[in-house]
C-alpha cells in the first residue's frame, strides 16, 4: 500500500495541491493500510503472523508536467474522481496549483510503499 498518510505516496504532489484551495477535501491518507504499521496489524487481525514488514520505494520519470497531469484526467480512482467532479475553473486552478509544486521536467516522483509477506 502507498504511504499516503506518510507523505511519501505517488499522490502526494497533487492532494498538496488540492488542500490549497479545499483544505477539507478527503483525500487518501485515511484509507486501510497507508499509514505506517497499519498493514501489518491488519494482517494480524485476519491472523496471519509472523509476518515481514518492508517498504518499497519507486521512481517515475515524466518528461513534462503534462505527462505526469495527463492520467488524472482520465477520472481513474479517487484522485481523477476528484478532479472530474470539478467546474472547469477549479479544474485550471488545481493544475496550475499543482504545475507550481513540480519541476517543469524531466522529473522523477519518488513514492514508498508498505509491503507485508505472510511466511508460507
Amino acid at each position: 500500500m502507498w504511504d499516503q498518510a506518510g507523505g511519501r505516496g505517488p499522490l502526494t504532489a497533487f492532494w498538496s495541491a488540492v488542500r490549497e484551495f479545499d483544505p477539507a477535501v478527503g483525500d487518501e491518507s485515511g484509507r486501510a493500510g497507508v499509514r505506517e504499521g497499519h498493514l501489518a496489524q491488519l494482517f494480524a487481525q485476519a491472523g496471519l503472523g509472523g509476518t515481514k514488514v518492508s517498504t518499497l520505494t519507486v521512481r517515475v520519470r515524466h518528461a513534462s508536467f503534462d505527462d505526469w497531469w495527463e492520467p488524472f484526467t482520465l477520472g481513474v480512482g479517487p484522485a481523477g474522481a476528484y478532479l472530474a467532479s470539478l467546474a472547469p475553473g477549479r479544474r485550471a486552478v488545481l493544475r496550475e496549483n499543482c504545475r507550481r509544486l513540480l519541476p517543469a521536467g524531466p522529473f522523477e516522483v519518488s513514492a514508498t510503499a508498505w509491503a507485508v509477506a505472510s511466511p508460507a
